[in-house]
């Protein structure tokens, strides 16, 4: 720790991220390897093999100490059972006793179809599949690493949901992911309530620079919000996966957040 009190490392650590081909999860690899301690591993979910082997390759380039940091691949559909049952065996073969913090970032997610209105979604099946990924995945990873990881002295678990404002505020023609968004911040609440010893944190990167913007500001459903969208990002309003990422690292370092509260990029 600095002589603030402040750590300046995560420490010899586990950390899974999901959503690590791009983007903010593809970036939170790399800023998060450069806080490991040698000895430590990091887990890279995705469904994209070549771009995960990408992310990878960045990662070992930015690794602290220079090395000593194992970072294994694992392209996987969340959505799909043997998915998640091939990224959980991955955790238990990393995880190692002289591990002092186990971190898992629930990234991965998808926006979902904006280009229609909440009366529109009468398919069962698609609202399922989109909630299977978004929210039950989500919920049986972060079971499956805490019983993989159980509580012993001297283990420090941390959990990161990536959230959105979408969770506390109603988006016209975004029902799919105002919806996963809400669904999932409350669990995280409910995870530090049933888990006092377990640090949550849903962490809200603000409107960035990526993909999932793109399609955000061109595929809205809502004139007012496809508008309002544009406008931002023409007016320089988006921050880049840099800066987000800055903001997280300065919330998982100081450590003062309650746990299981949704704090946002202009909190930090």
């Amino acid at each position: 720790m600095s002589s603030s009190g402040t750590r300046t490392d995560l420490g010899r650590a586990l950390c899974i991220i999901t959503g690590a081909s791009r983007g903010f999860g593809r970036v939170m690899a790399r800023r998060l390897s450069e806080l490991l301690k040698p000895g430590s591993a990091l887990v890279l979910a995705a469904r994209s093999g070549d771009e995960l082997r990408a992310a990878a390759a960045e990662v070992t380039g930015a690794a602290a100490g220079g090395g000593g940091l194992l970072v294994h691949c694992v392209p996987v559909d969340l959505s799909l059972g043997d998915g998640l049952k091939e990224l959980l065996e991955t955790v238990r073969t990393s995880f190692t006793e002289d591990m002092d913090h186990v971190l898992l970032v629930n990234n991965a997610g998808s926006i979902g179809d904006i280009s229609r209105y909440m009366r529109s979604f009468t398919n069962m099946a698609e609202v399922d599949s989109y909630l299977s990924f978004n929210v039950s995945s989500s919920l049986c990873l972060t079971a499956g690493v805490l019983e993989a990881c159980p509580r012993r002295p001297g283990l420090r678990r941390t959990v990161v949901n990536i959230t959105s404002l979408c969770a506390l505020k109603p988006y016209v023609s975004w029902v799919l992911y105002c919806t996963g968004k809400a669904a999932r911040d409350m669990m995280f609440r409910v995870l530090a309530e049933e888990e006092p010893d377990v640090r949550v944190l849903s962490y809200s990167p603000g409107p960035l620079d990526t993909d999932m913007f793109t399609v955000a500001r061109s595929r809205t459903a809502d004139p007012e919000l496809r508008k309002s969208l544009s406008d931002m990002f023409a007016q320089g309003g988006v921050f880049t996966c840099d800066e987000s990422c800055t903001k997280m690292m300065k919330l998982l370092l100081e450590d003062q957040y309650v746990s299981g509260s949704h704090v946002d990029i202009y909190d930090v």
